[in-house]
């Protein structure tokens, strides 16, 4: 896997405890590229620090049932992704504008205590995720295809079909899940499927169910 200028091939490329940023809805997978717009204070202090180590950070949701610590922080997700900052830019209002590029998910060992303000923890990277996904042939393209084309006609949405057609599948897949606004549940069952097929599988499917809830409550507003 490469992200910006640096390769990840093994595990030991992969830290083995991460800043992780907690945030609703949010999906990063590995090689999708994902901008974020950093102001709280204990953020930008983590991308300062993450610039001056190995540029990474975890990208994770916080826990589906909405469990909170006893400190008031939210629980976290078991499964997030591992992300290297490849661009940022200083707004002049105490803003960053960061890109993160994809390397690998991870599952959460433990959090740790941490001297700084934002939280850290041990993890375990899914050491598959730095290869290419040998299912990435076996996805039904056509299928994933017509469902996003359906989606964005009935949210009235434009795509640029050259560059749709054009990518290969892995980006594809990716691409299409991150974009899609689902909600959280949706998000993380797309980060956690066990490979790029099964992804594929769970958007169209996802798509199909949101097309059909969809129609259903547009009939129903007619009668």
């Amino acid at each position: 896997m490469q992200a910006g200028n640096a390769h990840y091939r093994f595990e030991k490329d992969i830290p083995t405890t991460i800043a992780v940023f907690p945030l609703v809805g949010a999906l990063l997978l590995p090689g999708g590229r994902m901008p974020l717009n950093i102001f709280e204070p204990r953020y930008l202090q983590m991308v300062d620090e993450a610039i001056g180590g190995g540029r990474l950070l975890g990208m994770i949701q916080p826990a589906l049932d909405g469990a909170l610590r006893a400190d008031g922080e939210p629980e976290l997700s078991e499964v997030g992704c591992l992300g290297r900052i490849t661009s940022l830019t200083e707004t002049g209002d105490g803003r960053y504008l960061i890109s993160l590029q994809g390397v690998c998910r991870f599952r959460i060992v433990q959090e740790v205590s941490a001297k700084g303000p934002f939280r850290q923890c041990r993890i375990m990277p899914f050491v598959a995720d730095l290869s290419e996904d040998p299912t990435g042939t076996e996805i039904n393209r056509l299928a994933l295809l017509k469902a996003f084309r359906a989606y964005l006609e009935a949210n009235d949405l434009e795509a640029d079909w050259d560059s749709v057609s054009r990518a290969e599948n892995a980006m594809l897949v990716n691409a299409l899940s991150m974009m899609v606004p689902y909600g959280a549940a949706e998000k993380q069952a797309l980060l956690e499927a066990p490979d790029l097929k099964t992804r594929a599988d769970t958007l169209i499917a996802i798509t199909e169910m949101t097309l059909a809830r969809e129609n259903d409550e547009f009939g129903s507003g007619l009668q």
